[in-house]
């Protein structure tokens, strides 16, 4: 059985927005104020194997977006990061007697660093048609924060229409 990938997915970009921030080097230019990086994104296409989560159906999707990537790091040590995206989606299941869905979706995931508190936040959401003409409607949140005493708080909701 598959692991969804919408969730794999933003587990897997909250990671990377940590680690990224982790081997952002530290140089003088801290000491002159805020370091900023953005990087906009365009007609990006990918395609892998995934799970409708809505019905559990197995196939492969194919997205193409467009989106932005942006942290700032502050010489505290301090970050924020954000990146969204949002395209088109089809989403073509392995048994071909269900339907195939194409439509619309759109990412957001951010997440806030300081010395003593991690917060990220993922959200997710798909409007579709199916080649039959039934509508999928996705939308997940998923967010984890970690406190100055470490204590962990995660969570994630997930809605199907």
């Amino acid at each position: 059985m598959r692991t969804s990938r919408f969730t794999i997915f933003g587990r897997a970009l909250a990671f990377l927005a940590v680690v990224g921030l982790l081997l952002f080097p530290a140089s003088s230019a801290f000491a002159d104020g805020a370091v900023t990086f953005t990087q906009p994104f365009h007609n990006v296409t990918e395609s892998f194997p995934t799970t409708n989560d809505c019905t559990g159906d197995l196939g492969t999707v194919t997205l193409t977006y467009n989106g932005v990537v942006h942290i700032t790091t502050l010489p505290n040590g301090t970050s924020h990061f954000t990146v969204t995206q949002t395209g088109d989606f089809v989403f073509v299941p392995d048994d071909s007697n269900l339907p195939t869905f194409t439509g619309h979706f759109t990412l957001w995931a951010g997440e806030n660093f300081n010395n003593q508190n991690l917060a990220a936040t993922f959200t997710f959401t798909i409007h579709g048609t199916g080649s039959d003409g039934s509508k999928l409607r996705f939308h997940v949140t998923e967010h984890f924060s970690v406190s100055a005493s470490g204590v962990v708080n995660t969570f994630s909701k997930l809605r199907c229409a």
